[in-house]
């Protein structure tokens, strides 16, 4: 996958995400809305800056996999995403068994990035063709993905892939998207809205990107939907010598509202090396960080200092269920 239209994608979704560059920081601009906030449906004051730290990618590799594991257990990351169709899902699907207090929803992937490390769909090839490249495996970016796909067949995988967590035990706390296909058009946005609905399961919705560069998929939201306020992610703008520094001046120019930091932790071992190859941004060495940032007492500390509340999807999920 050429980087480059991942980062466009990103960029396209998370339209407040948080960079930082010599400008300084800057986040997105929300309109005012008369309707009580995301925090005080909550039951948090309006001012409350009330953080969910996310690690994306869960059950795409055992280094993945042990890192997500480890950082749950240290109290890095108070949430995360799991890859169904990923060879190492199974894996975390027996710790989520284990551990069934985790605030862990899914990933629903419907592509498949990696040069050497590539996955198909849940449901038979036959069943969704138009969804495989002519290697059998998902499509590389998002945009090749929702250019081939029938979002009808779409719909009927990342349905499989709720119901393969269900067959494994796992009760998902959350939906969000692998790379964002699934905010690619009206159609496929449409699609992950009534999975959502049908299992009574959240969907991450960045809300300022919406507003803001697709108002035509606001339009689809029903009121009871959610919608997070604000996003923050490292990009490749971000040089490794400043990683700390990118996520403390995120937590000290925090926004009251539900911000969502996503993080993709890993190990930067032989495993993941392997299956990065060649992919710089994302990789090993980037997860590495990422972990290493988060699972620093001092990073725990600046919340504290900060006045940071920590809240899942669990909490929000509640929402849904009256």
């Amino acid at each position: 996958m050429k980087p480059t239209s991942f980062l466009r994608l990103l960029t396209w979704i998370a339209g407040m995400i948080v960079l930082l560059a010599p400008e300084g920081l800057a986040q997105e601009e929300v309109g005012p809305d008369p309707r009580p906030t995301l925090a005080e449906r909550l039951g948090y004051d309006a001012d409350a800056k009330l953080l969910i730290i996310h690690a994306d990618d869960i059950g795409v590799a055992h280094s993945v996999n042990r890192a997500s594991i480890d950082a749950f257990t240290q109290g890095a990351i108070n949430s995360g995403s799991i890859m169904v169709p990923c060879p190492w899902f199974p894996e975390i699907a027996t710790y989520v068994r284990d551990n069934p207090g985790l605030d862990l929803g899914l990933h629903l992937t419907l592509t498949s990035e990696w040069n050497d490390f590539r996955w198909g769909t849940v449901l038979a090839s036959t069943e969704v063709p138009t969804l495989l490249d002519s290697l059998g495996f998902m499509y590389a970016t998002a945009e090749d993905a929702a250019q081939h796909m029938d979002p009808r067949e779409a719909e009927a995988e990342i349905r499989a892939q709720v119901e393969r967590a269900i067959q494994f035990g796992m009760q998902p706390t959350h939906l969000d998207s692998h790379m964002g296909t699934l905010f690619q058009t009206p159609d496929l946005f449409l699609a992950y809205l009534r999975v959502g609905r049908d299992y009574g399961i959240p969907v991450f919705v960045p809300g300022g990107a919406i507003r803001e560069q697709a108002p035509q998929l606001m339009a689809l939201l029903d009121p009871e939907d959610i919608v997070i306020d604000h996003l923050a992610m490292a990009t490749p703008d971000v040089p490794a010598s400043k990683w700390d520094a990118f996520y403390r001046e995120i937590v000290e120019n925090l926004r009251p509202g539900v911000t969502e930091i996503i993080v993709h932790v890993g190990y930067d071992d032989a495993e993941l090396r392997a299956v990065t190859r060649d992919h710089p941004d994302f990789g090993a060495a980037w997860r590495q960080r990422d972990f290493n940032t988060f699972t620093n007492p001092e990073f725990k500390r600046l919340l504290d200092q900060n006045d940071v509340q920590l809240i899942t999807w669990r909490e929000i999920g509640a929402l849904l269920r009256g």
